[in-house]
C-alpha cells in the first residue's frame, strides 16, 4: 500500500541529463536489521548485483475473492485472461520500467501483470529508490525443539523506505529484494535421539514411507483404478536447491517403483538458491520431491528453486502462477505471522507481503491450480521458531484464505522413545491418532537434555522436571487462528468453527518489545506444573476467536511415527529415519491431488471451498480429530465433541478416495 507522498531526501543522486525528480511517496518494503536484531558490519559496495521485484496491486481484487471463496468449478482462467481482468495494465507496467531503466536497471515483467523483477546494482537501486543499503550480521541460534541449529547470518538490507514517482507508487503493493535475510525455515522436524534401523515388531521406527500415506488416507483405490498423476505436473515451491538424482535414488533404489523417466525439472528463480546444503535445508527439497513423486508416480514435477528471501519467496509463486504449467503447488517454508506484525509496526516487515502473497495464491486458484502449504512445526507457538515470542501465533501463508494448510497428527500405536543421555528406553502407547503435539512426551524428561544456559551459551545437561523439558519442547502442528486474514467464506459455512477448546499447559510470561519494534511479545513461559516433577495435565478451558482458522487437512506429521529420507548430504549410507513435520503432509497432498486430477482427467483446483462443503455433510471424507483434552492437542488447541473443525487438526484426516468421488460428483 503506497503511503502519503514525500520529498526525496536532500542530497539523493540524480541521474545525469535526467528531468527534475517528481514528488514520490514511500512504498512498503522487506526485513530491515532491526526486526531480526541485525548489527551493521560494512556498507553494500555500490558494484554489487541485486534482484529487486516489484509487485503489483491486483485489481478488482474482492470479486475475485468472492469466486474463489465460493469455488471455480471449472472455467479457470488462462494466465492472458488472469492478466487483463486483475493484473495491472501494461501502461502502467511500462511506466515503471520506464522509470528504472533511466537508472540502467533491466526488467522483466511475469505474463500475470503482477511482477516486475529488476536487475542492477546497489548503487542503481539506491538512486532509483532513494535508499542506502548496508550489511548486517545476526547471531547464531542453537538447535532446539528437534530444529537443527541456525548459523549467523550476513545480510544486506535497507533501513530507509523507498521512493517511487506517486504516479507509480499507487500501483505497487511492496517492494522486495532490498534484502536478502533468509526469513523462511522449513517445516522439517527430526526425533531428538537417533533410533536404531529397526524397532521391535510391532512398534513405530520412524520408517515409514509414501506408500504408508496412501495406505493409511485411502489413497489406494484411485492406484487400483489407474490414476498415478498421468498427465499432470507437480510444482514445489522451495528455497534451497536439490539433486534431482537423490529422488530418483529414493524412488527407484528406496522404494522399488517405476516412475515416469526424466520427470524432474529444476527452475532456478532469481539465479537459484546456491548450493546443495543440509544447513540451507536441501532436505526439505529433496523430501518433498520425494513425497508428492513417490504418491503420483507419473506426474512430472517442477521445482522452482529461489533464494531464502522475501523476493525470492515471491518471484517463484510468480513464476508457478504465471507458467501455469502445474495443476498443483505446494511449499514447506514459512515464517511467523508474529515476526511479520513486528517488523509491520517497525515499518520494517509490512503487512503488505501477506497481500502480496495473497495476490499469487488467487491467481493459481483462478487458473485451476490447487496449492498446500505446511503450517508450522511450533504447535500453537508459531512465532516461537522465528522471532522467539511466546504468543499464540500461525504462519504465513499458510494463514491465507487461498491455500490448503496442511497439519499434522500422530500415528496410534507402540511409540520407543530412546534416551539422550544413555541406553534407556521407554515405550508409549497412543491409542489412537491425535492432533501432534508432543506433550505425549513430556512425562519422560528425564530422557532428554535440557538447555540451561542462554540461547548464545547453550549448555545442555539432563532435563531436572516435566516443566523444564515442556518449555524446551514446544513441537506439534501449526494450527490457531490468523490475527492478520479474515475468516472466508467457506470456513464461516462451519458452525462452531470460531469457538475452540484448549488445554493451558503453557502461559506467556515476561513481556517486552519485539527488537526492533515497539510491538510487545511475551518471550519466556510459566509451565503449569512449574516447580514440580510431575502433575496433572492441566483441564480443557474454552475460548472464541476470529480470524481465518488453520490448518485445513492434516496427516501424520509426528517424527516418531514418521518417515525415512534419502539425501546424499546425510552421511553414511545417506538414509535417515525419524523425520516428520508438516512439511511432510504438504507435499503429500500435493502429490495426492495430482492423483485425483488424472483419476477425474482434469483440474480440481484449489480444494478449500469443496472440502468444507463435503465436510458439512453427513458423509463427510474426514475423519474428524474431536476428543477434548490433553490426548489430543498441537500444545494448546484441542477437539469438541461431535465438532466438524478442531484448530488443531482442521477437519481432520482425509479418506482422499472419497474425496475424489465427491469432486467428480460435485462437479469440481
Amino acid at each position: 500500500m503506497a503511503l502519503a507522498a514525500a520529498a526525496s531526501p536532500a542530497g539523493a543522486a540524480t541521474p545525469a541529463n535526467s528531468p527534475a525528480t517528481p514528488a514520490k511517496a514511500a512504498v512498503a518494503q522487506g526485513i530491515t536489521p532491526g526486526a531480526v536484531r541485525g548489527k551493521p558490519v560494512f556498507p553494500v559496495k555500490a558494484s554489487a548485483r541485486e534482484t529487486v521485484s516489484f509487485v503489483l496491486k491486483m485489481r478488482n481484487e474482492a470479486s475475485l475473492e468472492n469466486r474463489v471463496s465460493s469455488g471455480i468449478r471449472g472455467h479457470f482462467a488462462s494466465v492472458a485472461q488472469f492478466a487483463r481482468w486483475y493484473g495491472q495494465p501494461q501502461s502502467r507496467i511500462r511506466a515503471l520500467e520506464t522509470y528504472l531503466h533511466r537508472y540502467k536497471i533491466k526488467t522483466s515483467a511475469y505474463a500475470d501483470g503482477l511482477d516486475v523483477t529488476a536487475t542492477g546494482t546497489a548503487g542503481e537501486f539506491d538512486q532509483a529508490l532513494s535508499v542506502s543499503q548496508a550489511e548486517y550480521r545476526t547471531s547464531a541460534v542453537p538447535a532446539h525443539n528437534g530444529q537443527a541449529a541456525r548459523p549467523a547470518v550476513t545480510f544486506h538490507a535497507a533501513k530507509d523506505a523507498p521512493l517511487l514517482p506517486v504516479a507509480i507508487a499507487q500501483h505497487v503493493e511492496t517492494i522486495v529484494g532490498l534484502d536478502n535475510y533468509p526469513m523462511f525455515s522449513s517445516g522439517a522436524v527430526r526425533t531428538q535421539a537417533a533410533e536404531p534401523a529397526r524397532s521391535a515388531s510391532g512398534t513405530f521406527s520412524g520408517n515409514l514411507k509414501p506408500g504408508n500415506f496412501a495406505t493409511d488416507y485411502d489413497l489406494t483405490p484411485l492406484y487400483r483404478k489407474g490414476a498415478e498423476g498421468q498427465g499432470q505436473t507437480i510444482g514445489i515451491i522451495t528455497l534451497a536447491s536439490m539433486r534431482a538424482s537423490d529422488a530418483t535414488h529414493f524412488w527407484s533404489r528406496v522404494l522399488k517403483i517405476k516412475t515416469k523417466s526424466n520427470r524432474v525439472r529444476l527452475a532456478n528463480i532469481d539465479g537459484g538458491a546456491g548450493r546443495v546444503s543440509a544447513a540451507l535445508g536441501s532436505g526439505e527439497t529433496t523430501l518433498d520431491v520425494e513425497q508428492s513423486g513417490a504418491l503420483a508416480p507419473q506426474a512430472s514435477i517442477v521445482v522452482y528453486q529461489a533464494p531464502n528471501s522475501d523476493v525470492g519467496n515471491i518471484d517463484a509463486y510468480a513464476a508457478a502462477a504465471s507458467q501455469d504449467v502445474a495443476g498443483t503447488v505446494s511449499t514447506s517454508w514459512g515464517e511467523s505471522e508474529t515476526l511479520l506484525a513486528a517488523g509491520d509496526v517497525a515499518g520494517t516487515e509490512p503487512t503488505t507481503l501477506i497481500q502480496a502473497n495473497d495476490e499469487f495464491l488467487l491467481e493459481l486458484a483462478a487458473q485451476g491450480q490447487a496449492s498446500f502449504t505446511a503450517s508450522g512445526d511450533e504447535g500453537a507457538y508459531t512465532a516461537s521458531g522465528d522471532l522467539g515470542s511466546t504468543n499464540l501465533s500461525v504462519g504465513n501463508a499458510a494463514d491465507s484464505p487461498w491455500t490448503t494448510a496442511a497439519g499434522g497428527t500422530t500415528l496410534p500405536g507402540t511409540i520407543p522413545v530412546y534416551s539422550q543421555t544413555n541406553s534407556a528406553v521407554v515405550k508409549v502407547r497412543v491409542p489412537y491418532q491425535r492432533a501432534w503435539g508432543w506433550d505425549w512426551q513430556w512425562p519422560y524428561y528425564s530422557l532428554f537434555t535440557c538447555n540451561t544456559g542462554s540461547a548464545s551459551n547453550p549448555s545442555f545437561q539432563q532435563c531436572s522436571s516435566e516443566a523444564q523439558f515442556a518449555t524446551q519442547d514446544v513441537v506439534g502442528g501449526g494450527g490457531g487462528y490468523s490475527g492478520a486474514e479474515q475468516r472466508p467464506g467457506y470456513q464461516r459455512r462451519i458452525k462452531g468453527i470460531g469457538t475452540y477448546s484448549a488445554v493451558p499447559y503453557l502461559t506467556p510470561a515476561k513481556y517486552a518489545p519485539a527488537a526492533g519494534s515497539t510491538l510487545v511479545v511475551p518471550t519466556a513461559w510459566t509451565a503449569w506444573n512449574a516447580g514440580t516433577t510431575s502433575t496433572t495435565p492441566p483441564g480443557v478451558v474454552t475460548g472464541k476467536a476470529n480470524g481465518r482458522v488453520v490448518p485445513d487437512i492434516s496427516a501424520d506429521a509426528d517424527p516418531y511415527t514418521g518417515y525415512e529420507e534419502y539425501f546424499s548430504g546425510f552421511p553414511g549410507n545417506h538414509i535417515e529415519l525419524g523425520w516428520g513435520g508438516t512439511s511432510f503432509v504438504a507435499p503429500q497432498l500435493n502429490g495426492s491431488a495430482a492423483v485425483i486430477d488424472s483419476y477425474l482427467h482434469r483440474r480440481v483446483g484449489f480444494w478449500n471451498p469443496g472440502v468444507y462443503r463435503f465436510a458439512g455433510s453427513k458423509d463427510s471424507p474426514f475423519r474428524p480429530e474431536h476428543s477434548a483434552g490433553w490426548r489430543n492437542d498441537n500444545i494448546f488447541y484441542s477437539g469438541a465433541q461431535g465438532a466438524i473443525y478442531n484448530p488443531a487438526t482442521g477437519l481432520g484426516t482425509p479418506n482422499l478416495a472419497k474425496l475424489a468421488s465427491d469432486f467428480a460428483q460435485g462437479g469440481w
